[in-house]
């Protein structure tokens, strides 16, 4: 019997003398991440401090679970809560109808000018800022000087008061949602289909099968992986709204905040309107567990179901 072979580790230091010139490349991402995302987090001792300015973070007084208690007394939790979830959830589902049916679409066009042309119009709403896009939105559905209103009346109809109506804007926030993100995400399926194996297509086209044969057999159960990596990365992110949409579209009204109020613009007022910076703090590490309760338990669901799927 031969012997056995033994692995030795390489010691720390020979490592770093060896590979310094890389180590030294990779030292200012390392940094650039220590900084920006891992010190910012010895911030979530605020939640349980009573801020005071003299102190700062560090030396303010301990306040408990007092910041929290004050976010279960508000009331208000439970509500922005719910409407966070449901926001996300609908342009989650959503999401994927739209950005993966548009890139199947673009994909199937034979004209290369037309399908630029389009994938470009589709793109455009993507750099177009909220700031931007609730300005417009305001000159167009303003009650008293709106473009819509003003055609309704000239056409002898009766103007429509969008921004005092709540029951309209759930619809109207998934509709800028998908209007916006549609094109920077079928980039992505976009990408995705032009790596497939175009000699399945070539086989299939030469068995007899259709165009829609071929997007529902081979595209869209090639897509799925894909897919499925950014429906988690989504749930990663369903406890999170996107201020800029919340906030700049339905400018801060409170007869809306019941159906448009999310836990990101939530903890906006709670910061500027109160200025209570340990309730504020308390809110965004409730935000922040919640999202990471919900990934940990949908990948762990996802790789018992399928670990080709799972993020890790």
């Amino acid at each position: 019997m031969g012997k056995e072979n033994i692995k030795t580790k390489t010691p720390f230091m020979k490592v770093i003398k060896r590979h310094w010139l890389l180590l030294l490349m990779l030292l200012p991402s390392l940094l650039y991440v220590i900084i920006f995302s891992y010190v910012p987090m010895t911030g979530i001792i605020l939640a349980f401090k009573r801020y005071q300015y003299n102190g700062g973070i560090y030396f303010s007084p301990w306040n408990g679970l007092n910041n929290f208690k004050a976010l279960l007394i508000s009331g208000k939790l439970g509500m922005v809560t719910r409407n966070t979830l449901l926001y996300n959830i609908a342009f989650i589902l959503l999401g994927v109808v739209f950005e993966m049916g548009s890139a199947i679409l673009l994909n199937e066009l034979f004209s290369k000018v037309f399908k630029k042309v389009s994938q470009s119009l589709m793109f455009l709403p993507y750099f177009i800022s909220w700031v931007v896009a609730g300005a417009i939105m305001y000159n167009i559905f303003n009650y008293e000087k709106g473009v819509f209103n003003h055609i309704i009346t000239m056409l002898g109809g009766t103007a429509f008061d969008l921004y005092n109506t709540p029951a309209a804007w759930p619809i109207v926030i998934i509709f800028l949602r998908i209007w916006k993100q549609t094109g920077y995400g079928s980039v992505v399926y976009l990408a995705a289909i032009t790596g497939l194996d175009q000699e399945m297509f070539e086989a299939a086209s030469i068995d007899g099968a259709s165009a829609w044969q071929k997007i529902k057999y081979l595209t869209i159960p090639s897509l799925m992986p894909t897919m499925m990596i950014l429906v988690l990365l989504g749930i990663g992110n369903i406890f999170r709204g996107d201020f800029g949409l919340f906030y700049q579209t339905v400018r801060s009204s409170a007869l809306l905040q019941p159906t448009t109020d999310v836990i990101d613009t939530y903890v906006f007022r709670l910061l500027i309107d109160n200025g209570d910076i340990g309730v504020s703090a308390a809110a965004s590490l409730y935000q922040s567990v919640l999202c990471f309760i919900t990934i940990m338990i949908s990948n762990a669901l996802v790789k018992k179901a399928n670990p080709d799927y799972a993020l890790y």
